[in-house]
């Protein structure tokens, strides 16, 4: 079983926009469940299955299998639920770790958020200066989420993070 362990930040500004070394735009669906997320995600050429516990916090169980871009196709055509997120998700390297950056679409525009997958739960990392206030235990920033009650839908008092920061 892999595990994935992953945190999210909001950004406090662009200046991270210059480190961009690749972006790739992202379209994904899901097929709904109690107990995981099961997601399809495309990109330009190629698909992925994905199946992630349905856990709140930074880490989860995580399996994922490329499936045929076809297939993806139609089964986000016929089989996902309503609500779909599209993305660019822009990589950034900062002191040899990978940020994926996720600028949202559609009916969550507006939305950015960064992500860095970790080896352990209490790895160290450098904190860039873009980096703001940590969302990972905050539900409403998982795709699956935004899938479901996209970021156009949320209240004033719902785009506001809480403060409260984990030492990195």
């Amino acid at each position: 079983m892999a595990i994935e362990i992953e945190r999210k930040f909001l950004l406090v500004d662009a200046t991270w926009r210059p480190q961009v070394v690749r972006s790739k735009r992202l379209a994904q669906g899901y097929l709904g469940g109690e107990r995981a997320s099961v997601r399809v995600r495309i990109g330009a050429e190629s698909a992925w299955l994905t199946i992630k516990a349905r856990v709140q916090g930074a880490s989860r169980a995580e399996f994922e299998y490329v499936i045929p871009l076809a297939d993806a196709e139609q089964i986000l055509a016929e089989l996902s639920l309503p609500g779909r997120v599209e993305k660019i998700r822009h990589h950034v390297e900062v002191a040899g770790m990978l940020w994926e950056i996720d600028e949202f679409l559609s009916d969550n525009a507006g939305l950015i958020v960064a992500e860095i997958e970790l080896a352990t739960l209490d790895a160290h990392f450098e904190r860039p200066a873009w980096l703001g206030v940590e969302v990972t235990e905050q539900m409403r920033y998982y795709n699956s989420a935004l899938a479901e009650r996209p970021f156009s839908a949320w209240t004033a008092a719902e785009r506001v993070p809480s403060t409260e920061q984990p030492l990195c």
